[in-house]
């Protein structure tokens, strides 16, 4: 059974920085590229990052260069550092586990605002 589990949202003031967490399970996780997605009240889902089996990494054109995705094969984790954050990247932000498939988490809130 695959069981998809982020964690570490909040809420921070404009520039401040957070790291997300997404733990899985139940799939070959060294194999499987990972992605994260955030969404907002009344929006589509959209893509944020997305990093591969090898490490390759891709981001979204508002996220360059401040968000950063890493992954540890040891603990089937894979991370979303969030740096600059602005009041825009409010949102609820969901883990695809792995990437393409219709395995989610459950969601993490990311507040940006004063």
């Amino acid at each position: 059974q695959v069981q998809v589990v982020e964690s570490g949202g909040g809420l921070v003031q404009p520039g401040g920085s957070l790291r997300l967490s997404c733990a899985a399970s139940g799939i070959v996780f060294s194999i499987s590229a990972m992605g994260w997605y955030r969404q907002t009240p009344g929006k589509e889902r959209e893509f944020v990052a997305l990093i591969s089996s090898t490490f390759r990494t891709t981001y979204t054109d508002s996220v360059k260069g401040r968000f950063f995705i890493s992954r540890d094969n040891a603990k089937n984790t894979v991370y979303l550092e969030m740096n600059n954050l602005r009041p825009e990247d409010t949102a609820v932000y969901y883990c695809n586990a792995p990437h393409g498939s219709n395995w989610w988490g459950q969601g993490t809130q990311v507040t940006v605002s004063l």
